[in-house]
């Protein structure tokens, strides 16, 4: 069991998405040993980044797993949302050094986006704590010299 705490951040337009990706983080902490994991809602995945910075600059989480859903519609806002949101976790975890992985289902339909949410495809919330997990491990071990 390790001591350290993590962060949680999902967007929660897609609420049924928002929980599958969600019960797929916390059973990988759990499976990992984790005792303490803060879950943070955000209203959709444009805006995880500031919470991600909220989550890392606190001091309180070793790292911090990104999750969240966007589907594809009919205009260009998919684009403009997927870009960002990736571009904006990114620079939270370069410019805060704190680990964040990014656990946003971007999708062209509904069904996909079910499919890698702990569906036949994949389990994305349970990938992005893995990834979460594996690079605050390697902060730590570096960090001890």
């Amino acid at each position: 069991m390790t001591s350290a705490s993590f962060a949680i951040v999902v967007a929660r337009f897609y609420e049924e998405l928002a929980e599958r990706l969600v019960a797929g983080a916390k059973r990988a902490f759990d499976e990992a040993g984790v005792a303490a994991v803060q879950t943070f809602d955000v209203p959709g995945a444009f805006e995880l980044p500031l919470a991600a910075s909220y989550a890392a600059r606190s001091g309180s989480f070793a790292g911090v797993a990104c999750l969240g859903a966007v589907i594809r519609g009919e205009t260009d806002h998919y684009d403009y949302v997927c870009a960002e949101t990736a571009r904006g976790v990114m620079r939270v975890m370069l410019d805060t050094g704190v680990p964040c992985s990014f656990g946003v289902l971007t999708c062209a339909t509904f069904e996909q986006a079910l499919a890698r949410s702990g569906g036949e495809v994949r389990d994305q919330g349970l990938s992005a704590a893995e990834a979460v997990l594996r690079m605050a491990e390697l902060r730590a071990r570096l960090a001890s010299g």
